[in-house]
């Protein structure tokens, strides 16, 4: 990869499902097994892609998913999600991406709902490319870890963006008050994050790449 200008960002700060790891398969594959395990309302296959198009909150009211379940049913996946992460890979380009960025003088931290292991684990190698980790984000709490890493790596909200796959990542870089990127490939539909309004929204790794370090 070509070696790209500095840029005003200083640090960006990733979601992981979806947005470096290629998760949605594997959230598929459980997400009937999840439903069943709390007596959620079911979803008919035809409805799936549907639920793509949602917010989390949406989500929940479509499930049924009462605000006393939710810490279990987290607490349950991330359990899950750390017995399959063999399974689970990143996707292409991600770590020659997060190589350029360190070039750039980007730090990258890693903000998630999942566990730290379990995202160390899919990372394998390139966790050295990672300044820093905040994970066991809750549902709706993830401002108030963007705050916190930037706080303690000494970066601004303004040198700060937090790119994710789902609305309320894009909400809670909103709330910090620092910029937000989407993501294409991941699990919320292109259309739907649009809507949310993010800073940028990028159709590839290739283009989130060169414009991250284009931002002036």
């Amino acid at each position: 990869m070509t070696r790209l200008p500095a840029t005003r960002y200083r640090l960006a700060i990733f979601d992981f499902d979806g947005t470096l790891a290629d998760s949605l398969p594997w959230f598929r594959s459980s997400f009937d097994d999840m439903v069943a395990r709390f007596n959620l309302t079911p979803v008919p296959a035809e409805e799936m892609e549907g639920l793509r198009g949602l917010s989390a909150r949406e989500i929940m009211a479509r499930l049924n998913v009462s605000k006393w379940q939710l810490p279990d049913i987290v607490s349950d996946m991330r359990k899950r999600k750390l017995a399959a992460a063999s399974e689970i890979s990143l996707f292409n380009d991600i770590p020659a991406m997060l190589t350029e960025l360190q070039h750039l003088g980007i730090k990258v931290a890693i903000v998630s709902s999942d566990s730290e292991a379990s995202v160390r684990k899919v990372l394998g190698a390139a966790t050295t490319l990672i300044t820093r980790f905040d994970c066991g984000a809750a549902m709706f709490g993830k401002h108030w870890k963007f705050r916190r890493v930037a706080r303690r790596l000494s970066v601004t909200p303004s040198e700060t963006i937090c790119i994710g796959d789902e609305i309320r990542d894009i909400e809670a870089a909103q709330a910090a008050g620092m910029d937000s990127g989407a993501v294409a490939w991941g699990y919320a539909l292109p259309a739907a994050l649009q809507a949310a309004g993010p800073t940028h929204f990028f159709n590839s790794i290739e283009e989130m790449t060169q414009r991250l370090a284009a931002a002036k």
